[in-house]
């Protein structure tokens, strides 16, 4: 018999292929779940606390309702100018977006909580973007290239969104992709679980 502890059933509380791929970087089993939240953000809510409420409350949601596994729930949300960016939904919303963030700085909170269902850790990290002016016709162009419509703020830099940006700066660079690598490696140590030691 072997010495090594079981892993517990390891659950991504997402449907995002963003966070997903992220995650496989890891290199742990795991399983994608729905959380089925609601995301409407709250009267007066900044960016920062919508961003962590939603992700515990898709950890926790996704716990409910399988005991035993370890669940990790994740949320972005960006602001400019005091406006808070979501995922813009269609091209119309997308450029509005962008014709905002053009020439300015965008703040993006990445948070992540992970759950036992019993104990839940939670960080969030902040990436400050400064885009480059740009015209409607980059915009447009960009728009019709990448159709970022899923993408909080409308531009996805791990691809042609990078050659929006003027600066990137963040203590995690997988943060602005959708999944704070480094926040879920300290948290899954925390609760036992080492990349390093699971067998490949």
């Amino acid at each position: 018999m072997s010495d090594t502890p079981a892993i517990p059933e390891l659950v991504l509380a997402s449907t995002s292929p963003y966070r997903r791929e992220l995650l496989q970087r890891l290199r742990l089993p795991f399983q994608t779940v729905s959380p089925l939240v609601d995301e409407t953000p709250q009267p007066a809510e900044a960016a920062q606390e919508l961003a962590i409420r939603l992700a515990r409350a898709k950890a926790l949601a996704v716990s409910a309702r399988m005991p035993g596994a370890l669940v990790i729930g994740s949320d972005q949300v960006a602001i400019c100018e005091g406006q808070l960016l979501g995922k813009p939904g269609d091209f119309a919303r997308a450029v509005e977006q962008l014709r905002l963030m053009s020439g300015r700085e965008v703040a993006f909170h990445t948070a992540v909580a992970i759950t036992d269902g019993t104990r839940t850790e939670e960080d969030v990290v902040i990436t400050r973007c400064r885009l480059r002016t740009l015209s409607d016709a980059e915009i447009e162009h960009y728009l019709h290239a990448e159709q970022p419509f899923d993408t909080a703020g409308s531009a996805k830099v791990e691809s042609l969104g990078i050659v929006l940006m003027q600066r990137i700066e963040s203590d995690d660079p997988t943060a602005l992709i959708g999944l704070p690598l480094i926040a879920v490696t300290r948290m899954l140590l925390s609760f036992g679980i080492n990349p390093l030691e699971v067998p490949a």
